[in-house]
């Protein structure tokens, strides 16, 4: 349960600037991000808004300065986050595993070009035991309240928490809100490096190894490692969030996230408003991913189908929960503008509506509608 305090009143926003306002009303003070589509707007907003409210954004020299300087700012205890698309955050992945395993609440925002990162948002290209928490919104106003649980959570947690957006996510325009959230308290940061034991022999030292400075008793490797590992699995079962509809009587249950989720959910309405028995799952956080309700959905149905933007990732987790109770078929795709940045022809209800009525009726084998070539049409 969440109260809000007294805030400013609605108005019409980009989820862009939406991101921005919701982190600094959630206690954001500092951001550094690169330029880069569909990303962009928001290290802007950034930009225009901290410093009204005595914050600091950096627009860095690349990706990797950003991290650097952010994981700087975490050390302090200060709340602060970083971003790109997927590309970007690439060239993050080392700080992140490090980042990760020192436990510092770090913040991150992939405004993706499609949905092709689930790997990389889930997994992630660093090394070591590690994951971050992955919260995948579904319009702008879903954003609002994810991006200010992201900062909630990562200092609940001392964890890294991702919020995984799209091109939509960045540009589409929806009336909101922006007013701070109260989630609860969260443990006191004792452990930042704020400048108070200098001298004293016992100063504090933030490391993915677990190791301390002289003169204190270090945890030890293996020990802050088994730590980490259970603090995941309690993430696991606290902090798994999923909204369903209609898989109590469904006979083909549909799984999607994030943006494309939306058209996913007005699809299978108009198709329960004409008597077909077709459910919907969609995964809030994409880790912990909610197997248990997928697993849950899918008894007794005669299809799983998963709708993406890419070629096929969430597919995999969705399989490990299903477990054979039910064949998993993907009916989503690659779909994109000719620039590779904004929304191919795929993402429109009635073609979702299509493909998820031909594997309702002709099962998993079922041929899906083509999609016309939209490189070729635009170029």
């Amino acid at each position: 349960m969440t109260t809000t305090v007294a805030g400013p009143t609605r108005r019409l926003m980009e989820g862009s600037e939406a991101i921005a306002l919701a982190s600094i009303a959630a206690g954001c003070r500092f951001f550094a991000g690169y330029p880069m589509t569909p990303f962009t707007e928001v290290l802007e907003h950034f930009a225009r808004c901290l410093p009204e409210v005595g914050g600091t954004c950096i627009n860095a020299e690349s990706e990797l300065e950003a991290v650097g300087m952010t994981w700087g700012a975490l050390a302090t205890g200060a709340r602060a986050a970083t971003g790109s698309t997927g590309q970007g955050l690439s060239l993050m992945q080392e700080s992140f595993a490090e980042i990760s395993l020192a436990e510092l609440p770090l913040v991150i925002f992939n405004l993706a070009r499609n949905q092709g990162d689930y790997f990389q948002a889930t997994r992630g290209g660093g090394h070591g035991d590690y994951r971050h928490v992955v919260l995948a919104p579904l319009d702008i106003t879903e954003t609002v309240e994810l991006t200010q649980l992201a900062f909630h959570l990562a200092d609940q947690w001392r964890n890294p928490v991702l919020v995984y957006g799209d091109y939509l996510t960045a540009h589409v325009q929806e009336s909101v809100t922006i007013e701070p959230i109260n989630f609860g308290s969260v443990p006191a940061k004792d452990w930042a490096v704020d400048g108070s034991r200098t001298g004293t022999g016992d100063a504090r030292l933030l490391s993915p190894l677990g190791i301390a400075k002289v003169g204190t008793e270090p945890v030890g490797i293996e020990a802050h490692l088994r730590r980490m590992t259970a603090k995941q699995a309690e993430i696991q079962r606290r902090e798994t969030r999923v909204e369903t509809g209609f898989v109590d009587d469904a006979e083909t249950v549909v799984v999607a996230f994030g943006s494309p989720a939306r058209f996913v959910r007005a699809a299978v309405r108009e198709l329960r408003a004409t008597g077909e028995r077709i459910g919907y799952v969609r995964p809030i956080t994409l880790w912990p991913f909610p197997s248990d309700a997928v697993a849950a959905a899918a008894d007794g149905v005669r299809t799983v189908a998963t709708f993406e933007l890419c070629a096929g990732q969430m597919i995999d987790d969705v399989r490990l929960a299903v477990l054979g109770r039910a064949p998993v078929v993907g009916i989503g795709g690659i779909s994109t503008d000719g620039s590779g940045f904004g929304v191919g022809q795929l993402l429109d209800v009635e073609r979702v509506r299509e493909r998820i009525l031909a594997v309702h009726r002709g099962g998993p084998d079922a041929e899906l509608p083509a999609l016309p070539d939209n490189e070729r049409a635009l170029w």
